[in-house]
């Protein structure tokens, strides 16, 4: 199957930004809670994205295949023969629209054998859209503003400065700042963590809990292609759809690949 990446971009930046209208139509009002088998939240608004989402997609690549965070019927014997799709996060943060503090993103990824070549992340509250394509480089729009190339930056090895969950901080995370030394910290939710090692904003992201990769496909497109890594504790760069559970490993994002940072996981 041949796609032209550059001819996706527009398309599904557009689709992003029709998702985030659904979205903040629930943001301000009433909003119904409910509970997935896994225990995390789940809204009204995550499903009107999703719909839209996956209209948009089967649209616009009839023969590529999606899989959202909102439809995981699709079992691991049929999409392993899954070569190309589309793997969607339609509400990134959940938590945080819940809390309505905006930290909130859309991410819509296009995966390859097993890696990320493409990633659109909007944040419906700001406009802010971050995209990137495998070999095009990565860039970010903020809202009526021209498209600016993101890149990583060097780490500053007097004091990093890190980002960190605001919704699942826990004691590895501290064991790990401990022996940062220096730091500084900002905690932010969803993908947005990711999108600011990419635009050198912080130099590096560790995740040492539970994610999905649906979490993560978009933005390590946004970060490799802006000259950072997400890897695995090991450093190995993460891979998707090899196995029948979704959940990542434990995994870093990170700019400076100078800076041994596994040697600060115990």
């Amino acid at each position: 199957m041949s796609i032209k990446l550059s001819e996706l971009l527009q398309p599904v930046i557009s689709l992003t930004e029709s998702a985030s209208t659904e979205i903040l139509k629930f943001y301000n009002s009433e909003l119904a809670v409910s509970k997935k088998d896994d225990n995390t939240p789940v809204t009204e608004a995550d499903i009107a994205a999703h719909d839209v989402i996956v209209e948009g997609l089967t649209q616009l690549t009839p023969d590529i295949p999606i899989l959202s965070e909102e439809d995981i019927s699709v079992g691991y014997e049929e999409r392993r023969a899954w070569k190309t799709y589309w793997l969607v996060d339609p509400l990134d943060g959940t938590r945080e629209f819940i809390k309505r503090n905006g930290e909130f993103t859309i991410n819509i990824a296009l995966i390859k054998d097993q890696k990320s070549i493409f990633g659109v992340i909007y944040v419906p509250v700001s406009g802010t859209c971050y995209y990137a394509s495998e070999g095009l480089g990565a860039f970010k729009i903020a809202k009526n503003s021209e498209a600016e190339k993101i890149s990583v930056r060097k780490a500053p090895v007097s004091s990093f400065h890190v980002a960190g969950s605001r919704s699942h901080l826990d004691t590895s995370i501290d064991d790990f700042l401990d022996k940062l030394g220096n730091y500084e910290l900002t905690k932010m939710g969803s993908s947005l963590k990711s999108c600011l090692v990419a635009e050198g904003q912080v130099d590096i992201y560790p995740r040492l809990g539970p994610t999905s990769e649906w979490d993560t496909a978009a933005a390590q497109c946004i970060v490799e292609e802006a000259g950072g890594f997400i890897t695995t504790l090991d450093l190995e760069p993460l891979r998707y759809n090899t196995k029948e559970s979704l959940l990542n490993p434990h995994f870093l994002v990170f700019g400076d690949k100078n800076i041994n940072w596994s040697s600060y996981i115990k």
